[in-house]
């Protein structure tokens, strides 16, 4: 069953307003203590669109950078539709892991208050009753943290896919796993309608007191009041790094609005089924693309940690289930010929690299918006977006061509 949900509205505020990697760069700009996850970060239901989200307001049918590349996002592609990441599953070893501490620290609670009542020299007294509020506290505190973030990471789905279907001009975005679906349902699936009232936004967020972004797509009511939310992708950090989200942004347009005949290739195709090396290399690629040998050695305890996180997390989840409503119109023509990937395309980040190495996968694929009458240097047009008010779009009058 679809949750299409309710119907989306233009704000009345401003209606009429429409905001002025390469695979070895990928995460080159990570820091292990950065992350911004969008269940942590979350909208505010019943508020208006943040300020500076409305007027970062990305057009469907205008190019928000000379450049367009994909930047390691999609699962497959081709004539009917697109699968591309959430923006927390690159980072699920951080939820999960957290939330494995918070079920750590519930046992280490219970124990110390069970320590604490068979204490054959407890009297009842004022610290007595402090010792077991705390506890009772902390228990109750990890226990929040653990359901609330856990319900996504364990026992749920290993990946929720977000789909940009263009012949129907709609996304459908799997959201949570239905445990007692009748035939049919799938999973919990929401679908955004692909059309000038659709809302997405340049949504900044700081961690540790520097910016953090990403792609969010806002449903509001007709007073402009925010329904609910999602991110789209995954999360760019600092103002540099917004390159790579214009020029994301650009590539699904291009998709949903053209086609892929002129699309460069993703960096990579992530694996719809993700094994434990695939997991090792989210884990290492985390901490740097370009992270000297001698660290990643000095640091491979803390990531063989983390790939234990985030293959715990795998385990015990299940494959996501589209809703057989969404399947109807999701058909592949057998003679497709952008159906990838396919025969010798690599999968996931062991093949692409090795693919790379030999000569087989292009380098950092992208192609040029021609005629592009905005600032020329993606990276000095991505400051200009950081900026409170960012730069006038303008129609660009040819189409773009592989560089």
């Amino acid at each position: 069953m679809l949750c299409s949900g309710r119907k989306t509205y233009l704000p009345r505020f401003k209606a009429e307003q429409i905001g002025p990697p390469r695979v070895a760069s990928y995460g080159a700009k990570e820091s292990f203590k950065l992350k911004m996850d969008e269940r942590i970060f979350q909208f505010k239901a019943g508020r208006p669109i943040p300020d500076w989200d409305w007027q970062h307001r990305l057009p469907l049918d205008k190019p928000v950078s000379s450049e367009c590349k994909d930047t390691a996002t999609v699962f497959r592609i081709n004539s009917t539709y697109m699968d591309v990441t959430d923006q927390p599953y690159k980072d699920r070893q951080w939820v999960g892991g957290g939330v494995i501490i918070c079920c750590l620290g519930i046992i280490g609670s219970i124990y110390c208050g069970n320590s604490v009542i068979q204490n054959p020299n407890n009297t009842i007294d004022s610290y007595l009753i402090t010792m077991l509020l705390l506890v009772i506290g902390a228990i109750s505190g990890f226990a929040y943290v653990a359901f609330k973030y856990g319900r996504d990471e364990f026992f749920a789905l290993k990946r929720r896919p977000i789909r940009f279907n263009r012949k129907e001009k709609k996304l459908y975005f799997i959201r949570r796993r239905r445990f007692f679906a009748k035939s049919g349902d799938g999973d919990v699936t929401w679908e955004i309608p692909w059309s000038k009232n659709s809302i997405f936004c340049v949504h900044r967020g700081y961690a540790e007191h520097r910016p953090v972004y990403h792609i969010r797509h806002y449903e509001v009511d007709e007073d402009g009041n925010v329904l609910r939310a999602f991110a789209i992708g995954r999360k760019w950090e600092e103002h540099e790094n917004l390159q790579g989200l214009l020029s994301q942004w650009n590539y699904w347009c291009w998709y949903m609005n053209h086609g892929p005949a002129e699309l460069p290739k993703p960096p990579l195709f992530f694996s719809e089924r993700e094994n434990t090396r695939e997991s090792f290399l989210f884990c290492l690629y985390d901490l740097g693309m370009q992270a000297s040998v001698r660290y990643r050695v000095a640091m491979m305890p803390y990531i063989l940690l983390m790939t234990g996180y985030r293959l715990l997390a795998l385990w015990t989840c299940r494959d996501p289930v589209w809703p057989q409503a969404v399947m109807d119109v999701s058909v592949i023509e057998p003679d497709d010929p952008y159906d990838e990937p396919r025969g010798n395309t690599p999968i996931g980040w062991g093949e692409t690299v090795l693919a790379r190495q030999r000569g087989d996968y292009p380098d950092d694929p992208k192609m040029e918006i021609k005629d592009w009458q905005g600032e020329a240097d993606p990276a000095l047009n991505a400051l200009l977006w950081a900026e409170d008010t960012p730069p006038t779009i303008h129609h660009p009058t040819k189409a773009p061509h592989e560089r």
